[in-house]
């Protein structure tokens, strides 16, 4: 058995356990494992990232910024969109194989001990997820890495991700989502999200709806730590469209940065830079140090974030985006607005059940003229014709089919029947990544099979 062959079968091992929406307030069986490993997790600083909407590309931009300081980095996000090793990258880099396997065979016989400690007490074996946030841990303890940027799964306070103390706290923007495990108001869900705010640490925060920001900031208080939001200690004062993306220009903590180009679409990506920036300055100089210009300019441009807004195909064009709930969806919708100069928009669209599929449909009917629906490779999809009676209701004719390959041809059919049209695939993580690999394969983008 080769190295890939092995880190799939770790990849096997994980998806026996327990689900990764399994998720209960637990994070002491974590911590169970994680004392057998001797706490790799507390050989590094970490920035610690959670939110609603944004935290994947805010993760990924602090990661490049750090990155380009000459700080070894890791970073550890959910979930994938093609192979799993895309949530644990070294110096931007996924995981290799083998180092993936190294750090598993350095967990596996401890996991039977903490197992059989959990059964004895009437609980549940550790989960999916759980065992790969200590494999994260692990693969960057053994790296080793200066620095980990670490994406929270879900909420904060009880996520196993919080087993780890970090230097800086960060909050994307925080609304519904999750609601049957977080709470049915944004105020219950900052508080479960605000408890990855440890003592003396900076706390850097997207601007939030006043009753999240009244949570954050009495918990940075009672933790003696230091708090900046956005539009008061920071700011995105101004973006325009750039060829590829962006220029825009932040105020930090620091100093102020005019003129930098971002490589991604969408005003909400300059909002998640602006933070980024600010949590970068709060992790190296304490707020009180500006990002050198060349720093600066290297982390920035080299800043990717695949499955968000990203081109997979042109001829027609074919553009991606993992919104999966209200809040990503209305900032896609703008972005779409705001970034391409197209008159038609095709969208096919596949969501999860655990998710407002009613929200996401109201917010992209609003830009798309053709719908064409299907459901996610996923046990919990939504039932395509279900969602085609979301759409029905609103008086809008949707196609439905049932994989995704279908979908995407009849809408790519009906782009290229006239000129200034496009297509939006969207409404789900797995429906992103399953285009991604479905544009490689049929080579969607001109000259791809050269």
């Amino acid at each position: 058995m080769n190295e890939r062959e092995r880190a799939d079968a770790v990849y096997e091992i994980l998806l026996s356990r327990q689900g990764e929406q399994w998720v209960q307030p637990r994070i002491e069986r974590t911590q169970k494992l994680l004392d057998y490993l001797d706490n790799p997790q507390r050989t590094y600083r970490v920035v610690h990232v959670t939110g609603t909407n944004g935290k994947t590309s805010t993760s990924r931009i602090i990661e490049s910024l750090i990155r380009a300081h000459g700080l070894r980095t890791g970073l550890f996000t959910s979930p994938h969109l093609e192979r799993f090793t895309e949530r644990i990258l070294i110096d931007g880099e996924p995981v290799s194989d083998e180092a993936l396997v190294a750090a598993w065979d350095e967990i596996a016989p401890f996991i039977d001990l903490v197992d059989a400690e959990l059964t004895a007490s009437g609980d549940a074996e550790l989960t999916f997820f759980e065992l790969l946030t200590v494999l994260a841990f692990v693969v960057c303890a053994d790296a080793p890495v200066d620095v980990l940027v670490l994406e929270v799964g879900m909420g904060g306070l009880w996520d196993s991700t919080n087993t780890a103390d970090g230097d800086v706290a960060v909050f994307a923007p925080i609304d519904l989502d999750h609601a049957a495990r977080l709470g049915d108001t944004i105020e219950q869900i900052a508080t479960v999200k605000a408890g990855i705010i440890k003592d003396g640490a900076a706390v850097v925060s997207a601007r939030q709806a006043p009753s999240a920001e009244a949570v954050l900031r009495g918990q940075a208080g009672r933790r003696d730590a230091t708090f900046a939001i956005e539009g008061d200690q920071f700011a995105l004062q101004q973006s325009a469209l750039a060829v590829g993306g962006q220029l825009i220009s932040v105020r930090g903590l620091a100093a102020e940065y005019a003129d930098l180009y971002l490589p991604l679409y969408g005003s909400h990506q300059g909002f998640n830079a602006a933070l980024a920036i600010a949590a970068v300055e709060a992790l190296i100089g304490g707020g009180r140090q500006p990002i050198a210009a060349d720093v600066l300019v290297e982390g920035l441009s080299s800043v990717t974030s695949p499955g968000r807004l990203q081109l997979i195909g042109t001829e027609p064009t074919v553009l991606v985006d993992a919104a999966h709930n209200p809040h990503g969806a209305r900032a896609l919708a703008q972005a779409l607005g705001e970034s391409f100069d197209f008159d038609e928009w095709a969208l096919v669209i596949g969501v999860l059940s655990d998710k407002d599929a009613d929200g996401i449909v109201l917010a992209l009917s609003e830009v798309a003229t053709a719908f064409f629906v299907t459901a996610p490779d996923s046990d919990r999809a939504t039932d395509a014709d279900a969602l085609a009676d979301l759409l029905e209701a609103r008086e809008l004719p949707a196609a439905v089919f049932p994989e995704l390959e279908s979908a995407a041809e009849a809408a790519r059919t009906w782009a290229s029947s006239a000129p200034r049209r496009a297509v939006i695939i969207t409404g789900s993580v797995v429906l992103a990544g399953e285009a991604i690999t479905l544009s490689v394969d049929n080579e969607w983008k001109a000259g791809s099979g050269a």
